[in-house]
């Protein structure tokens, strides 16, 4: 049978599955093909990870569905703290009454159980899980994606939702600049004895961030809070290998009593930090969105993020040249996806590398200077609310779907 649908989306992930949705509630089709199994994905500790969903990205997920099933287990955050290894002259961003908060942190696994959940109900969504990718085909008349078991997936276009490393992107040919920061984040959870009203901390290190992300409070009321500590790659085995109460004191000595007592610590987890951006992010029929395009440092939490701007940029171009009668792989659609998203994509990883490198100089009068420009950023509301806007995501050209 020819179930031939407007797209081909290689990557179910976050970025890929919200494309989905987004692309139909658009009444754009979609096949999506993931190699991971749905029910290791949502699995209680998968990876310990969470992310930041900023304002902008919450728009995108009301705007399809999403709010109701998500809302029940947010974290808003009404404040981010910005401190050079806790020494005075630190930044504190503060959401404005009218705003809410500055964004909303989730554990990924209740974002991968919404997306799931909402797709099931969708039939312009056909979902391949569990299914491994042998050839791939971007041809003048369509795209198609043949899986190990033979089953060939038909569309007019492509899109690489797969991640940094990329397997369409490659097979593309797509150049990619790329370097390895010798950082890993160690990311986990901490159990602690004071509230945290809602405070994203951002402690610099040379050695690397430290960050500490509010968090709902688990069943029995106690305040947690998500761990992301970049270490160098030469110690990280170390810090893993810990026991939970040498692990405690390493993390207790870079955030102080800011949290009060540390009562426990989650299961730990790594992942290597680099950088990647591609020049181009499109070849015919073919359209890269989230990692897959830029992958950068996690410093500010906006990778995902950026992944979803990606996610409205590419529906609104391609729903908007459907309607012109316009192939959604047609050449015209792509080059308006790609001009559209260059120069958010190229700015953020570009601020992100250089928050990296500024940070990580050492020395007594590094640390000075840093802390005396954050001390005038502090100082300067319309600089603050400048930064606000970029962490919100509301800041530049907003597809549709990413505005209130």
């Amino acid at each position: 049978m020819n179930d031939k649908r407007d797209l081909v989306i290689l990557g179910g992930g976050l970025v890929g599955m919200t494309l989905a949705l987004a692309a139909a509630r658009k009444g754009i089709t979609s096949h999506v093909v993931d190699r991971a199994d749905p029910a290791e994905l949502t699995a209680e500790g998968f990876d310990g990870r969470a992310s930041a969903i900023s304002t902008a990205s919450w728009n995108l997920f009301t705007n399809i569905g999403l709010a109701p099933l998500l809302e029940p287990f947010a974290c808003p955050i009404a404040r981010i703290a910005v401190s050079d290894q806790l020494k005075p002259g630190r930044i504190d961003f503060v959401a404005e009454p009218h705003e809410g908060s500055l964004g909303r942190m989730f554990e990924n696994r209740r974002l991968r159980l919404a997306l799931f959940e909402a797709a099931e109900k969708v039939p312009a969504i056909a979902f391949h899980p569990r299914a491994e990718v042998t050839g791939r085909v971007r041809g003048e008349h369509g795209v198609s994606a043949t899986l190990a078991d033979g089953t060939v997936l038909q569309g007019s276009l492509m899109v690489a939702a797969e991640g940094r490393r990329s397997p369409t992107r490659e097979e593309a040919g797509l150049p990619l600049a790329q370097w390895n920061y010798s950082h890993r984040a160690i990311v986990s959870w901490l159990t602690h004895s004071l509230p945290h009203d809602g405070t994203a901390w951002e402690i610099f290190y040379p050695a690397g961030p430290f960050a500490l992300l509010p968090m709902q409070d688990d069943a029995e009321g106690n305040h947690r809070s998500a761990l992301v500590w970049t270490v160098a790659e030469r110690d990280a085995a170390g810090y893993l290998k810990l026991s939970d109460r040498a692990f405690l004191a390493e993390a207790v000595k870079r955030m102080g009593d800011i949290l009060g007592d540390i009562v426990a610590v989650g299961p730990r987890s790594s992942y290597p930090l680099s950088f990647q951006h591609t020049a181009r992010t499109v070849a015919r029929r073919l359209a890269l969105v989230g990692d897959a395009a830029h992958g950068i440092h996690p410093i500010a939490g906006q990778g995902l993020n950026l992944g979803l701007r990606d996610v409205g940029a590419l529906v609104e171009v391609v729903a908007e040249g459907m309607r012109l009668g316009l192939d959604p792989g047609d050449a015209q659609v792509l080059a308006r996806y790609e001009k559209w998203r260059a120069l958010d994509g190229f700015s953020v990883a570009l601020a992100t590398d250089g928050l990296t490198w500024l940070f990580g100089v050492p020395g007594k009068a590094a640390s000075a200077v840093r802390r005396l420009g954050m001390a005038g950023v502090q100082r300067m509301a319309p600089l603050k609310s400048w930064f606000m806007d970029e962490a919100r995501g509301v800041s530049g050209a907003l597809p549709e779907l990413l505005k209130d």
